[in-house]
């Protein structure tokens, strides 16, 4: 477990003060795939990077397993580093080294045989697919390749935690979702602990159980995926989950209304059962709306008819199945 307790990191050098991050409390438990997600510069780099020490935070405290990690010899440290594996954005492999050595590296540090070692990166080539690309070096090898070597180097010393800092942004979304069911894999398989730093969207939603919303270098939420996903509550959540033109226009030239989805039944038909028992047609200018777990989050914007008793009737409807909406468009402010 990684308890973080009013952690902080400073920048400081004379002239300028740039607070990264700022009393941050989380804990990601055991087993968990935890998610931090937030826009550029919130902070997020920097916090993973005080979770494994990489930074020292200016305060609180990181408790890894039990252990206060500003409380520990160097030594002690860099074995307990050994815990926590990283994976980054550009997969940071040595050009000059084949996949299999690549693999190897953290081994050799470690001290272990080059036998051994070579019989290890083996396995671990297996575990991510690519045994037939043991020779191949990085140049020979796609981004998404590259990227499953770095993970099998990460899971070399055997860690508990594995930190992903953006570790599929470089990636086309294809080649994504197939990094992600991977690292799903591992952590159900291997009991490995996984953390990802991200600014989308879509890894949160296919890959971690938890997350946490960080916003001007502070946790603005945190909780189970589907919780957040279904009912966010600060503003950054909301814009990063329901971003209000991501397939839903702005409505321009008619009178309509923006239907928010954050819990309503996925399988039940709210537009079919709105256009029968309400007598009118439904004309559906834009949605982005996603299922997670049997339940509906996101956003529809519908054209409203010109008949006031019809619109009445919709509004009813929408209210009696809990559908929040807005109304956008002509004469609306």
């Amino acid at each position: 477990m990684i308890e973080l307790k009013k952690l902080s990191k400073i920048y400081d050098n004379g002239k300028t003060r740039v607070e990264a991050i700022k009393d941050i409390d989380l804990t990601i438990e055991d087993g968990d795939i935890f998610g931090i997600i937030g826009l550029s510069g919130a902070g997020k780099s920097t916090l993973i990077r005080c979770i494994n020490f990489l930074e020292k935070p200016t305060s609180g405290q990181v408790v890894f397993d039990g252990v206060d990690l500003a409380s520990i010899s160097h030594k002690e440290l860099l074995k307990k580093r050994q815990s926590m594996s990283m994976i980054f954005q550009n997969f940071n492999l040595l050009s000059q080294r084949t996949a299999l050595d690549n693999i190897c590296y953290p081994l050799e540090i470690a001290g272990m045989s080059k036998k051994e070692a070579r019989e290890k990166a083996r396995g671990l080539l297996k575990v991510v697919g690519l045994e037939d690309k043991e020779k191949s070096y990085p140049v020979q090898l796609s981004g998404g390749q590259q990227q499953r070597i770095a993970i099998a180097r990460a899971l070399a010393t055997d860690p508990k935690v594995l930190l992903c800092d953006e570790a599929t942004s470089a990636l086309d979304p294809t080649t994504t979702a197939s990094i992600l069911n991977l690292l799903k894999t591992i952590n159900r398989e291997m009991g490995v602990t996984i953390i990802v730093i991200t600014h989308e969207m879509r890894v949160i939603e296919q890959i971690c159980n938890k997350v946490a919303v960080i916003d001007s270098s502070r946790i603005v939420e945190e909780g189970p995926v589907k919780e957040i996903f279904t009912a966010p509550k600060s503003h950054m959540a909301k814009q990063l989950i329901l971003p209000k033109n991501e397939g839903v226009p702005e409505a321009e030239g008619f009178r309509c209304l923006r239907l928010v989805f954050d819990g309503t039944s996925a399988f039940e038909p709210i537009v079919s059962s709105l256009s029968r028992q309400c007598e009118t047609n439904v004309n559906i200018l834009g949605a982005n709306t996603k299922n997670i777990d049997g339940v509906a989050y996101g956003q529809m914007l519908i054209q409203l008819p010109e008949d006031e008793a019809t619109v009445e009737r919709i509004k009813e409807f929408l209210d009696s199945k809990k559908v929040r909406y807005k109304e956008e468009g002509l004469n609306v402010e």
